[in-house]
């Protein structure tokens, strides 16, 4: 877990910052992957239907283009701003509970050997709370694609 840095960093007399607070995205958390999937295989996962209600949640139907929105039975919605296939898909993404939505962005990079990376990269998030509960469930979310990957036999 991170922790909460307060008061003064010894030696310099400066004001510690919270991990993970930019100034200009707010509190933001990063988490990746590399799993034993081509890019495309990888981008295959994350936008089949078992992989969509990993990370958004189970919607009737989703389009996954530039402006498009989308509201999941769980509560979550949000709008696409950049769908790049296979390497990037970028929205606005809004939890129940939340008061303003956060900007999410999922990567599928090229890795060694053939694997890719998968990132999921979370921005304008309202306080530390909110930013340990998403790093634990995106930690979450990139073992159910593992899992899921397991389970449909398209790890390598």
């Amino acid at each position: 877990m991170g922790q909460l840095r307060t008061g003064h960093e010894p030696g310099n007399g400066r004001q510690a910052k919270p991990v993970g607070l930019t100034a200009a995205a707010g509190f933001q958390i990063g988490v990746r992957r590399t799993l034993p999937l081509s890019v495309q295989e990888a981008w295959s996962l994350l936008t089949s239907p078992e992989g969509i209600r990993l990370w958004i949640g189970e919607t009737d139907k989703l389009e996954m283009e530039p402006g498009k929105t989308f509201a999941a039975a769980e509560g979550i919605t949000g709008e696409f701003r950049v769908v790049k296939p296979p390497e990037q898909v970028r929205m606005k993404w809004l939890r129940p509970g939340w008061e303003h939505p956060s900007t999410l962005q999922i990567r599928v990079l090229p890795a060694a050997q053939g694997r890719a990376t998968i990132s999921f990269h979370q921005e304008k998030l309202e306080d530390m709370h909110a930013r340990e509960t998403m790093k634990s469930h995106w930690e979450g979310t990139l073992e159910s694609l593992r899992a899921l990957a397991d389970h449909t036999g398209m790890r390598k």
